[in-house]
């Protein structure tokens, strides 16, 4: 069973006293909820599914199969389902007993059909919580090969992820463009391991990290005494990636006067050796990436035209977080699965008002920044939305796909940003952080703001 195409939420309702049952119905009924009710327990237990969406709530006192056996038959089939356990004055010492066994709540008789309907809210709240969790965890446990690497149901990540399987058969040299902490390491990783030099090594230098008066040596290697200290030979990364992938992160720090020797290893496949006269043939793949316009730094004069025009033959564009948002709830259920790895945590349970409030910040880091959240989420720092006013609270969807529930609170979020900007579009981008012309296609997407867009 689908528990998404599921419009309402499902009460089951067991107790063998006929006019309690009835009262019970009538109440849950009004309050708009779809009850099923059953004189026996053993009927309501056929009900009961992994998939189940919604509430049992039972009598404790009843022949053959009392409330408390239910619930048990109830848990072997999903633990995590909410059970609402109605007790006579007597059986209170028994309904703490199933609150400890993992009953959801109790109501002791006589009381108010309202009491109920509100534990029963907060029981379908919970349930929803944890099948939607559920899954988003199913759905990343069917990932495999490029898509576990690079997360994203958005057509941007999808377009990625096509031009990178388009190049695996390739050893073309590609450079990445991509804001820090948009995850330019990982595509590069992902085009070497999908590539046809998967087997061979992948060497990651970061030029901004390395110091100048070592730069040279550490890609080109080293003969001995070709400088003071150096006292025996050293290969350098370029060489030890002979068969692999070099990776080239921040090139735009790359010193002028090294670009030149950079150019002509991209040109000849060969280094020579600091000290040296030799040329070595190379057997490589570049990969260079940059966070910053290099077209603009060259015009500057802060980056070789000749390297640039070299490296701007296949580039692949990283899109900022801000402009896939809807990204966001998978990406950060795949980066809290690797915070539990590492801090040896179980998960807390996703709430769909946090997510709304993760899909509405603006990300400067970038995923990197979502990763930070995941793992504060993980050790218990973080995890509330915010207080009210903070941020626009957007309602979500009771029912649908994953994609169209987060497409509902994309539409939703572009949508109070123009009505409080009265359908400017320059404040509206600006306090989204998006490009106008992301805005634009969202907005034609969702059929926003059409008299703005030329429709």
């Amino acid at each position: 069973m689908d528990v998404w195409a599921i419009d309402k939420a499902t009460i089951l309702l067991v107790d063998d006293d006929e006019d309690m049952r009835e009262a019970l119905v009538e109440g849950l009924e009004l309050a708009d909820y779809h009850v099923v009710s059953f004189s026996r327990a053993e009927e309501a237990l056929e009900h009961i599914t992994h998939e189940f969406y919604g509430v049992l709530v039972s009598d404790i006192r009843m022949p053959k199969m009392g409330g408390f056996d239910l619930m048990k038959a109830a848990f072997e089939i999903d633990s995590a389902l909410p059970v609402v356990l109605i007790t006579g004055h007597g059986d209170v010492p028994l309904a703490v007993e199933a609150m400890r066994a993992g009953a959801y709540d109790f109501k002791e008789k006589p009381f108010p059909v309202s009491g109920l309907v509100a534990v029963v809210e907060r029981g379908l709240e919970k349930r929803r919580l944890t099948l939607e969790n559920r899954v988003l965890r199913e759905e990343l446990g069917k990932l495999s090969g490029l898509e576990e690497r690079i997360v994203g149901k958005s057509p941007s990540m999808e377009e990625l992820r096509s031009t990178i399987t388009a190049l695996s058969g390739t050893d073309a040299d590609v450079l990445i463009l991509g804001e820090t902490g948009s995850g330019k390491e990982v595509v590069a990783r992902a085009l070497h391991e999908e590539g046809l030099r998967k087997d061979g090594p992948f060497v990651a230098l970061n030029c901004g990290a390395l110091p100048a008066d070592i730069i040279e040596s550490e890609l080109f290697g080293h003969e001995k005494g070709a400088f003071t200290g150096a006292s025996g030979l050293r290969i350098g990364k370029l060489e030890h990636a002979h068969g692999g992938t070099v990776f080239l992160d921040e090139i735009e720090s790359m010193p002028l006067d090294l670009q030149v020797k950079l150019l002509r290893v991209f040109e000849t496949r060969t280094i020579e050796r600091l000290g040296s006269n030799k040329s070595i043939p190379l057997d490589l793949r570049f990969v260079a990436a940059t966070k910053e316009d290099l077209e603009a730094a060259s015009n500057e004069g802060r980056f070789r035209k000749d390297l640039f025009y070299r490296l701007n033959v296949i580039t692949l564009a990283i899109p900022p977080l801000r402009e896939r948002l809807e990204d966001i709830p998978v990406l950060f259920h795949y980066l809290t699965r690797g915070a539990r790895a590492r801090y040896r945590k179980e998960v807390p349970e996703i709430s769909r008002e946090f997510l709304g409030e993760l899909m509405q910040r603006e990300w400067p880091g970038n995923v990197r920044e979502l990763r930070n959240v995941a793992d504060r989420f993980v050790l218990g720092l973080e995890g509330q939305p915010k207080a009210a006013g903070a941020a626009v609270v957007v309602s979500g969807p009771q029912s649908g796909t994953l994609a169209e529930r987060v497409s509902t609170y994309e539409r939703d979020i572009i949508a109070v940003e123009l009505e409080k900007n009265d359908g400017k579009i320059k404040p509206t981008y600006e306090a989204l952080s998006v490009s106008r012309k992301a805005l634009y296609e969202k907005m034609k997407k969702y059929g926003l703001g059409k008299d703005e867009i030329g429709e």
